[in-house]
């Protein structure tokens, strides 16, 4: 293979950085060295141009209509015209036919949307942004919507978080097509992960949602971020908080979405996550310090939180490690 075709769908409103993530950090593979090169081609119906908003527009040549195969990747970006296409019946009729022509299919963003809609996703595992996740869910009962990760890869099939995601999702493709030194290489000159910590970031506790605004609630996961490594219970934690754990839990489910219990571990998968991409404490250390009982359960954990075990996290990382007594 001479060359890796690489089509990415876009339409009316589509957004300017699910295309501009995916394209830039493609192209900055083929500058170090991609083997096959990655031939890049932006379609849209009838080589429309792209009105991502007031101040910019994307032209291009390639018409969807007329698009064939073979293709190695199929992806479709996301956007606040996400909804318009998924309802535009030649659109969702030619995703299904390149398709059936490409190795594997991708969704950014909203994207998820016209792959659903398309029956691509029917008996699937697939994330989208979160602020959507809900709606796609209902719309779309056939496919399972996980909420959290950045990307999830179905088989041949990967779907994406929010905007950024993209980027994420891009360098996962050209490890997965060229291996892990040429990601690291495209990722350094980004200037970003090669994974970053975290799952969806707007749900990380370092990129925090909005404080709750019960002030219970608030003090109590204010202590257990500032504390992964106590004995943080429920029984505990409601102790302290001096309430019962019954009304606790019901305080959490409606200020936060999840239990104390849930809180608890994503916050210890987060840390730990932060830890091992920034210091070089072995596993056993980083489990103690954010309150794993044993470096097994450090894994667990983060395998069910991000899909990979934390030694492959750590090594797929390219942040400068401190050095910091166990």
């Amino acid at each position: 293979m001479s060359e890796r075709h690489f089509v990415v769908v876009g339409y009316d409103a589509a957004e300017l950085l699910d295309i501009a993530c995916v394209v830039s950090t493609l192209e900055t593979a083929n500058l170090y060295g991609a083997d096959p090169y990655y031939r890049v081609r932006l379609v849209t119906p009838g080589a429309r141009p792209i009105d991502c908003g007031p101040t910019v527009a994307l032209h291009t040549n390639e018409t969807l209509e007329r698009v064939t195969g073979p293709i190695d990747t199929l992806l479709v970006s996301g956007g606040v015209g996400s909804q318009d296409a998924a309802d535009n019946r030649l659109i969702l009729a030619h995703v299904r036919r390149l398709a059936r022509e490409s190795r594997r299919i991708a969704a950014v963003c909203t994207g998820t949307r016209i792959l659903a809609a398309s029956g691509l996703l029917d008996d699937r595992r697939a994330t989208t942004h979160w602020h959507w996740a809900d709606e796609v869910a209902a719309s779309h009962p056939k496919v399972r919507i996980d909420p959290d990760p950045i990307f999830i890869r179905d088989g041949n099939v990967y779907t994406s978080a929010g905007v950024t995601s993209a980027l994420d999702l891009t360098l996962a493709l050209i490890e997965e097509d060229n291996g892990v030194d040429l990601a690291r290489t495209v990722a350094r000159h980004l200037v970003t992960y090669l994974q970053r910590p975290g799952n969806q970031a707007q749900m990380s506790m370092f990129t925090a949602a909005p404080a709750p605004s019960n002030r219970l609630v608030k003090r109590v996961a204010d202590y257990i971020t500032a504390h992964p490594e106590a004995d943080l219970t429920a029984a505990t934690l409601a102790a302290d908080a001096g309430v019962s754990e019954r009304h606790l839990t019901r305080l959490f489910v409606r200020h936060l979405g999840r239990t104390p219990g849930k809180f608890v571990r994503q916050t210890r998968t987060e840390a730990a996550a932060h830890l091992l991409t920034s210091t070089s404490l072995p596993l056993p250390a980083v489990a103690a310090r954010c309150g794993f009982g044993t470096a097994e359960t450090l894994r667990q954990a983060f395998v069910d939180c991000y899909g990979v075990p934390p030694s492959h996290y750590r090594l797929t990382q390219s942040r400068p490690q401190t050095k910091l007594s166990t």
